[in-house]
């Protein structure tokens, strides 16, 4: 380490810095894990220049950074993250990338949330299970993370690819590793309107299979595959279809409503009614793509609007700029967002 380097760098695990104005040096100590920081071919860089509108040039295990002041300290949060995240065992793949930056321009858009700092160490909320770390990818998923871990009741709500069912399955999972809860129980809507799972082929597993694939795929990211069998076979994760769940008092579980908006009023309040002592529930949906039949409210419009002021429930709502699918997605649900907004405008203009 040259005598540069040694004056910036806080400890021998930290990149090493020298700074000017807009343009500074970054230092990783580690060939290996720099290497895999700036990604095939320098992609994870490309990402952060194109994202940030910066330049960056990596010489061996050092990378050079230029541009805009403000940007250029949102790369160094950024890298600087990723690399501790090598540092602990983790992989850093182009989706981290890509989270990382939304969270380092976050600490200077959105001060307000407690886990951010202007100018100083990325840090994002996480949930750890036995296969993977999951790190927070944008302000609205951290503040999702926060409040599964405080509240007994939570709504996740928005557009798909926000990551809502994913990360309460991944909650969900790690409280019953620390164990915390006895078993899980998924539940989600099994067909648009009434759940007329008697005309589908096979056992009850069978029949709702198909509907819960998106949590399933979860769990198996969560929990070894073999210990997924073995749990269901026990009882450990169990499928509850929704019109199924009456009567029942849920204690010491973590209990996932899927495609909530597909639920009708009575079924909600019903759902909503089945927590029991040391129980947690989490009820995620997108109000906007509503499949019940025409008249019929949904249960989960209806509930965040009675629900929005009681105390122990956490509302967290996603938008577009919260999707971490491909871009392509968040610039879908734009542009219906638009055209939702001058067709509503135009009826209001026609009444």
């Amino acid at each position: 380490m040259n005598e540069q380097e040694m004056v910036s760098s806080p400890s021998r695990h930290s990149p090493a810095a020298a700074t000017d104005a807009n343009h500074f040096i970054l230092t990783f100590e580690n060939n290996r894990f720099a290497s895999e920081l700036f990604g095939q071919f320098d992609q994870n860089l490309k990402l952060l220049e194109e994202r940030l509108h910066i330049d960056a040039r990596a010489r061996g295990n050092s990378v050079a950074i230029s541009g805009d002041v403000q940007a250029t300290n949102q790369a160094r949060r950024a890298l600087d993250f990723l690399y501790a995240r090598l540092q602990s065992g983790g992989s850093v793949e182009s989706s981290d990338v890509e989270g990382a930056i939304r969270m380092a321009v976050a600490t200077d858009d959105q001060l307000t949330l407690p886990t951010l700092e202007r100018k100083a160490k990325l840090t994002m909320s996480q949930i750890a299970t036995r296969k993977k770390t999951i790190a927070a990818r944008t302000p609205t998923q951290d503040a999702y993370m926060r409040a599964l871990e405080r509240s007994e009741l939570v709504f996740g709500v928005g557009p798909a690819g926000t990551g809502k069912t994913y990360l309460a399955v991944a909650h969900a999972a790690q409280l019953l590793e620390r164990g915390l809860v006895d078993r899980i129980i998924l539940s989600r809507p099994a067909v648009e309107a009434g759940e007329r799972l008697g005309f589908l082929p096979g056992d009850m597993k069978e029949k709702v299979d198909p509907y819960l694939r998106p949590l399933y795929d979860a769990l198996y990211d969560m929990i070894p595959g073999d210990k997924v069998e073995r749990a269901i076979t026990a009882g450990v994760i169990e499928i509850a279809p929704l019109a199924f769940m009456r009567g029942r008092t849920l204690s010491n579980a973590a209990v996932i409503l899927d495609e909530a908006q597909n639920t009708t009023s009575m079924q909600m309040k019903m759902f909503l009614t089945r927590l029991g002592e040391n129980a947690r529930m989490i009820v995620t949906g997108d109000p906007s793509q509503v499949d019940l039949p025409r008249g019929v409210k949904s249960g989960l419009v209806e509930a965040l609007q009675i629900l929005r002021s009681v105390e122990g429930i956490s509302i967290i709502r996603f938008k577009d700029v919260d999707v971490v699918r491909h871009p392509l997605v968040g610039r879908i649900v734009q542009a219906y967002d638009a055209q939702y907004a001058v067709q509503d405008e135009s009826e209001q203009t026609d009444r």
